[in-house]
């Protein structure tokens, strides 16, 4: 099973919480725009062209399915808005960089303010280059840091956020000795760094770090240097950038048999540990902390969803939402979609809770603090309802 869910992981459905070598290698130099973009204007009493990127047309029906619920969160979020009409218009990409340049290119002849999507960082780089000519913002889909800058914001749940907020309960709830165990592929590299910085930045330790080789031989060579770097540190957490499509169920299985308890050293996770359903039964996990966007806001957007379309979203569905959401909420305050605008601090309201985008880029989002008991979701730190609170 092993085997066969690592493979899994490394197409690009894994985008969210795995974040594969090949999207984190497709990422380019961010355009750079100084202090960012003013932003075109914005005619308050004419409905708002807004571009949507999507990946439809690959031939994946991973893409085809991701496409559709991002255009239908989109179109929830318009009919959210009171009084600030959204012209939505739909472009495919085909997941590929040039497809989706040439896509960001013809949405600006058309007229659009502001560009949602891509998906994939190499096109949401890719598609920012062609906007940045036109001083057209992009609001891209992925979660790599890497492209963020200039022109391109990122939606998406970054490790560096999760990373923060996770490090900033640990250490405030004694856990502050951390070994960090992680692939030795792009997304595992990047995600430890995210990790030691967390730590450290509030207030803790690494003590230990731990890296393992993709696949299922590397995990089991790894679990004696796991066990040996938290007895020799001392340490009182591990903290994993593995995920459960990956390397999560070996090891949930594998650390307490070597001695390494959940119940003594405390598991945290960088991914979701609740998608899929399957992994609450993993004896290993219960007791683990992980992150997620505040479940009464996720929930209440699922229900809707369904209620809408028959069906449940997308896991990165919701990211459509949150842009509109922006975007409409922005023009309703009769501001533009520039740079200064996009970033005001006190941020946004979005399917999962607030968040905002950052001068660098990057968003912070209002996470929760969950973890498992019992084979249930329970949530041990309830997610911020605005900024300067709990994990800001």
């Amino acid at each position: 099973m092993f085997a066969r869910l690592t493979a899994a992981c490394k197409t690009r459905a894994g985008l969210l919480f795995a974040m594969t070598s090949a999207v984190f290698l497709a990422a380019c130099q961010p355009v750079s725009m100084g202090g960012g973009f003013g932003g075109p204007a914005i005619d308050g009493g004419a409905p708002v062209p807004v571009a949507l990127l999507v990946p439809k047309g690959s031939g994946s029906s991973g893409d085809a399915v991701l496409s559709q619920s991002l255009e239908n969160a989109a179109r929830l979020a318009i009919a959210d808005l009171n009084g600030v009409r959204i012209d939505l218009r739909v472009y495919d990409t085909a997941g590929s960089a040039a497809a989706a340049q040439a896509a960001a290119t013809r949405a600006i002849g058309d007229g659009a303010k502001i560009i949602l999507g891509p998906v994939y960082a190499g096109n949401a780089n890719a598609a920012g280059l062609a906007a940045a000519r036109a001083g057209v913002n992009v609001l891209s889909f992925s979660n790599n840091s890497s492209i963020a800058g200039g022109n391109v914001f990122v939606l998406g749940y970054t490790f560096e956020n999760t990373a923060d907020r996770l490090a900033s309960y640990a250490v405030r709830n004694g856990k502050s000795r951390v070994v960090v165990v992680h692939s030795d592929d792009v997304a595992g590299q990047s995600g430890a760094a995210a990790i030691r910085s967390a730590v450290t930045r509030n207030g803790g330790a690494v003590v230990g770090s731990v890296s393992h080789s993709f696949s299922q031989q590397g995990v089991v060579n790894s679990v004696p240097q796991i066990r040996s770097a938290v007895q020799s540190a001392n340490a009182d957490s591990i903290f994993m950038t593995a995920n459960t499509a990956g390397a999560l169920p070996l090891f949930s299985q594998l650390l307490p048999e070597q001695g390494i308890s959940p119940a003594t050293t405390q598991f945290i996770g960088l991914t979701r540990w609740d998608i899929p359903p399957q992994t609450l039964d993993l004896p290993g996990v219960q007791g683990g902390w992980f992150a997620l966007p505040d479940p009464n806001r996720s929930g209440q957007f699922n229900s809707r969803y369904q209620a809408a379309y028959g069906a449940a979203p997308h896991p990165i569905g919701s990211l459509a939402y949150d842009g509109i959401a922006a975007i409409g909420a922005l023009v309703a305050q009769g501001r533009g979609l520039g740079a200064g605008d996009l970033t005001q601090g006190a941020g946004f309201e979005g399917a999962g809770g607030v968040f905002r985008l950052l001068p660098d880029g990057t968003s912070q989002r209002g996470m929760a603090v969950a973890t498992i008991r019992n084979r249930q979701v329970v949530v041990i730190d309830p997610a911020p309802r605005a900024f300067g609170g709990i994990g800001f």
